[in-house]
């Protein structure tokens, strides 16, 4: 009869999206980084922050304090782990990075802890265009206060889960990411190793383009794609998480480690493989619309930027990247001021800050923005 019902719709893997093989990490160093410490994952009920509290735990931490700022995310991830590993020592915390006394307490209940890996963020591109002074207090005065709090307390290593939109970042969620990167990067040494990791989009994780195309063809409607052109890398969850567990195990202080993804992937080849890998047919079974560019979006994702280096390793896939050094810095990253702006609700000026402090930048308009003399703070003025 033409129907299509969705008894007829095959479960597609996550992996048949990917069109390569996924990376092969060398876990004997992870290994040694893990097991017998005591380790804390932030955001710790996520897509990302889960599948890290999955891995952790099977190379055997004296223990993992997950914590999360979502109570239904906190005691979904909890329960899952104590039935998967009921031996293992785990700590469920609800608490908010952005508060310093309730990290503090997390740690202080354990008499401190190794590693934290720190996954709590907001990273969805339009809702953050919509939120700024949202989008700074958690990406970047939250992992600021993490940060304090870590080097407080004698946190051994602090890898911060980064993304590729923090690369000449078109939106406030990527520049954001950028310089809370920043932030780590120009604090001075005391003690507490802080690493970034930066990786594409993963597959299948909450808010991915991928669950809600399974659901959308379920339901018999139409997928959108942005563009034909538009491009992304993509990882499967498992993936991203091994190339963040190698970070905590090989990278040095203050750099950023990135997974070579292969080539980016059309999003319009993704929808049509998912449908196709579905038993169904592209635009006579499904069909797929264009809904163009969204706030903030742009058709390219990039990995690196000009004035990094990449520097192969010997570990498969992963790559350093070196600042170059005879570039001109951007301006410091003055948190205070950007809390000022967060209390006053002022999203412009924070937006003319993330131009200021990521002046590679493809914001429209582009460059340094000219912000108004009274909201300069007086070391800037010549």
């Amino acid at each position: 009869s033409g129907d299509v019902s969705a008894s007829m719709i095959k479960d597609v893997e996550i992996t048949d999206l990917l069109g390569r093989v996924e990376a092969d990490l060398d876990r004997i160093k992870i290994s040694k980084s893990l097991e017998g410490k005591k380790v804390m994952v932030t955001g710790a009920g996520g897509s990302i922050g889960s599948e890290l509290c999955r891995q952790i735990l099977s190379y055997n931490p004296r223990l993992l304090i997950l914590f999360e700022q979502s109570e239904l995310a906190l005691y979904t991830i909890e329960k899952e782990l104590l039935e998967t590993y009921p031996k293992s020592t785990i700590i469920a915390v609800a608490g908010d990075i952005r508060q310093k006394e309730e990290v503090c307490q997390a740690i202080d209940s354990v008499n401190g802890i190794d590693l934290v890996y720190h996954a709590a963020a907001y990273k969805h591109v339009p809702l953050m265009e919509k939120n700024v002074p949202a989008a700074f207090r958690n990406n970047v005065i939250g992992t600021a206060r993490l940060a304090d709090v870590a080097e407080q307390k004698g946190v051994k290593r602090f890898v911060m889960i980064s993304s590729d939109k923090a690369v000449r970042p078109s939106n406030i969620m990527g520049a954001t990411k950028r310089i809370a990167e920043r932030g780590l990067q120009e604090r001075p040494f005391k003690g507490t190793e802080f690493v970034a990791v930066r990786f594409g989009n993963v597959l299948g994780s909450s808010g991915s383009v991928i669950p809600l195309f399974k659901k959308l063809i379920k339901e018999g409607k139409s997928l959108t794609v942005t563009s034909p052109e538009m491009c992304r890398f993509f990882m499967t969850i498992p993936e991203a998480v091994d190339l963040v567990l190698m970070s905590g195990a090989v990278a040095k202080p203050s750099q950023i480690l990135v997974l070579e993804m292969g080539d980016p992937v059309k999003i319009y080849d993704l929808a049509v493989r998912l449908i196709e890998l579905s038993g169904l047919k592209p635009h006579v079974d499904v069909k797929i619309d264009f809904c163009g560019l969204r706030p903030g979006e742009k058709e390219y994702e990039e990995i690196l930027t000009d004035d990094e280096d990449v520097i192969e390793t010997e570990y498969q896939r992963i790559f350093l990247l070196q600042k170059d050094e005879t570039k001109q810095e951007a301006e410091s990253v003055d948190l205070e001021l950007i809390l000022k702006f967060i209390a006053e609700s002022n999203g412009e000026a924070l937006r003319q800050l993330a131009q200021l402090y990521v002046p590679e930048n493809t914001f429209k308009g582009g460059g340094i923005a000219t912000m108004p003399e009274n909201l300069i703070p007086k070391r800037h003025i010549t």
